[in-house]
């Protein structure tokens, strides 16, 4: 099993910048993807980026590269999802999950979810 806790989310102005957490305990993720998503009311839930946990790569969604960033901390069993130049339309909850090491961008692939954190952005 892996629990996955995120956190970071919160009330912020067009134009400002935020980290999300996602913290993860239970089994080893070597052999996992970590990927966020976001969905907002009324709307399907969203692939924002991925990063396998072993070697690092990363994939993003064509509409965040640039904005957004996708890492890790091997020692602390966190991936991290850095958000700049926010805009009223990045409101949503964001949530992190984990799956097998496939390249997807599909949230039926992932098995492991967090609770979400909201993210809020204001004009």
């Amino acid at each position: 099993q892996v629990q996955l806790v995120e956190s970071g989310g919160g009330l912020v102005q067009a134009g400002d910048s935020l980290r999300l957490s996602c913290a993860a305990s239970g089994r080893s993720l070597s052999s996992l993807t970590v990927a966020w998503f976001r969905q907002a009311p009324g709307k399907e839930r969203e692939f924002v980026a991925r990063i396998s946990w072993a070697g690092g790569s990363t994939y993003y969604a064509d509409s965040f590269k640039g904005r957004f960033t996708i890492s890790r901390d091997n020692a602390k069993n966190t991936v991290y999802l850095q958000m700049n130049s926010l805009k009223p339309e990045d409101t949503a909850v964001y949530y992190c999950a984990a799956g097998a090491l496939v390249a997807t961008m599909s949230p039926y692939r992932y098995v492991y979810w967090g609770q979400g954190t909201q993210v809020t952005v204001s004009s």
